[in-house]
């Protein structure tokens, strides 16, 4: 019967071996063959293929004896949902012994906004004669829980897939303690960002199914690869401790990067663009430097009367600023800051209503941007993401005053009515040139291959922020060529931020692929200060306006 499975191009699944017999069959049931189903093994592209097998194992418990859970950290557009939906779909309906199912229930813990995208993709891939996808009922959960969790205990769950599971990275939070206060033995984290800002945090995904919780610990203390490391022993230690923690990880983690599915993709290219501050921001840059609360927070000196954390207040006004003038115009938040005149370098009549393009040198490159990828093909769309609402509410004021036909996603669109906006926006009949998206509220989980251009008007100190938000228009069914724009103030703070990425990656690429170094993670006290240098001078090796 295998050799005809095999000989039909089906995708079965490894045999249990007498370890895993003795621990699971007690019952001696005859073994049989686990099969995907045909209708979903045609859509598997081959990297998919080893995923669900992958899968299948972890949850199984054929990776780890006695452990059944797995962490599936491929990068975004790798189809990390279609994989769940065959392991699922299979084990609600088979199992190697007896053929009994595996599974009764299964429940999908995700993002509010991701839920009816979910049930879509089981509806897509199944159809809904074959699934019961329920928001709440018997057959597959789909369901940001937090408020419901003590009902969900009642319920006996043979799988908990947690989506978008780097979010889960404060134990703090509510929606962490419920997913750990619930009993359920197989556990499936997603996510395509295993490490953003520090191994802490990816622990406290991990923490839910390691092998051996005090030598997984023990592992992340020392690989930080510190960059201040003196003694060459210890930064030995650091990397023998490095090796281990890929070697405990690898067993239950499966990450795979774009790209081995760009052969299936359009071509992409990207632009980091270093836009020149206006005279206005160079003019404020200065006088900002030199109020009181940021040169109290390069000092380290002490800054309670202020009511808000004074670094972080200097820090988004340093970045609000690369954004446009208006938006440090006198914002209630800043008002201690401003002192030493700042005020006064502002025209004469400049309110927040009547700003000028002008006054930007990100704004002023966005507009010719904008306005030559119309003239160029009137067809394409360009999806605009930003960090921040006050900034989104500048970029929907411009599109009115020159005309153009846009939509918005951000922490404030109903969650039911996301995706009828994603759909509109994709549709071929749309009207809208721009999508104004949200990288913190709106930035995951989308589909917007409606539009060929993507614009990063302002960066986050994560990466992963921004690799999610880049990887909207990037995806299976885009057709055309993808051009994503990072825009960068030229010698200001957001170079630095930059550069800080790049570190952050660094780090996810040590526990991944031990053929990456992590560098450093921690700020001194002269970076704080240099985050706040303003040179004029742009760099010579990317496009400057």
């Amino acid at each position: 019967m295998l050799a005809f499975y095999l000989s039909q191009g089906a995708l079965v699944m490894p045999r249990p071996t007498t370890d895993h017999q003795w621990l699971y069959n007690k019952s001696g049931s005859p073994l049989v063959d686990v099969v995907i189903d045909p209708h979903l093994t045609n859509h598997l592209r081959p990297h998919q293929r080893e995923g669900v097998v992958f899968l299948y194992e972890c949850l199984m418990g054929m990776r780890l004896p006695g452990r059944c859970g797995a962490i599936l950290a491929d990068e975004m557009g790798l189809g990390k949902t279609l994989q769940c939906v065959c392991v699922l779909w299979t084990l609600l309906r088979q199992g190697p012994y007896g053929g009994r199912p595996l599974l009764k229930r299964a429940l999908v813990v995700c993002p509010g906004s991701l839920v009816k995208n979910w049930a879509a993709e089981f509806n897509k891939w199944l159809g809904r004669e074959k699934g019961q996808c329920l928001h709440r009922g018997p057959g597959v959960f789909v369901w940001l829980f937090v408020c419901s969790v003590d009902q969900l205990k009642e319920l006996d769950f043979g799988v908990l897939i947690c989506d978008e599971g780097h979010r889960l990275k404060n134990s703090n939070i509510k929606t962490t303690s419920a997913v750990t206060a619930l009993s359920c033995e197989r556990r499936l984290i997603l996510t395509g960002t295993p490490v953003q800002n520090d191994l802490q945090e990816f622990y406290s995904t991990v923490e839910k199914f390691p092998p051996d919780c005090v030598c997984l610990s023990v592992s992340i203390s020392w690989s930080g690869n510190d960059h201040n490391c003196v003694f060459q022993e210890e930064r030995c230690i650091g990397e023998e401790c490095a090796a281990e923690l890929f070697r405990l990880t690898g067993v239950f983690t499966l990450r795979r990067t774009q790209e081995i599915i760009n052969q299936y993709l359009s071509e992409r290219i990207e632009w980091t663009v270093f836009c020149k501050p206006t005279e206005l921001q160079l003019r404020l840059f200065g006088v900002l430097l030199a109020t009181r609360p940021i040169r109290a927070c390069l000092s380290g000196a002490s800054t309670h009367t202020y009511t808000h954390s004074p670094h972080l207040a200097c820090i988004n006004a340093l970045k609000k600023l690369c954004n446009h003038p208006v938006l440090v115009f006198c914002p209630a938040m800043f008002y201690e800051m401003y002192e030493g005149g700042i005020m006064e370098l502002f025209p004469e009549g400049y309110s927040t209503g009547a700003f000028s393009t002008a006054d930007s040198g990100k704004l002023l490159v966005l507009t010719d941007l904008l306005s030559a990828i119309q003239n160029i093909n009137r067809t394409d769309r360009v999806v605009l993401v930003s960090n921040y609402t006050q900034t989104l509410d500048l970029l929907q004021d411009v599109c009115d005053n020159i005309g153009y036909k846009w939509c918005r996603l951000d922490g404030q669109t109903p969650v039911a009515q996301r995706q009828r906006i994603v759909d509109f926006f994709n549709s071929p009949h749309s009207s809208n040139f721009l999508l104004l998206l949200s990288s913190k509220a709106g930035g995951v989980g989308l589909n917007l291959i409606g539009a060929s251009h993507l614009v990063l008007y302002d960066i986050d100190w994560n990466p992963a922020n921004d690799i999610q938000a880049m990887a909207r228009v990037w995806r299976d069914g885009q057709k055309k060529t993808v051009h994503i724009y990072r825009f960068l103030t030229t010698g200001s703070i957001e170079e630095k931020i930059y550069q800080r990425q790049v570190s952050k990656q660094g780090l996810s690429g040590t526990v991944v692929d031990l053929s990456k170094k992590a560098e450093h993670i921690s700020f001194s006290a002269e970076e704080l200060r240099d985050l706040s240098v303003l040179t004029q001078i742009p760099p010579a090796s990317h496009t400057t306006y």
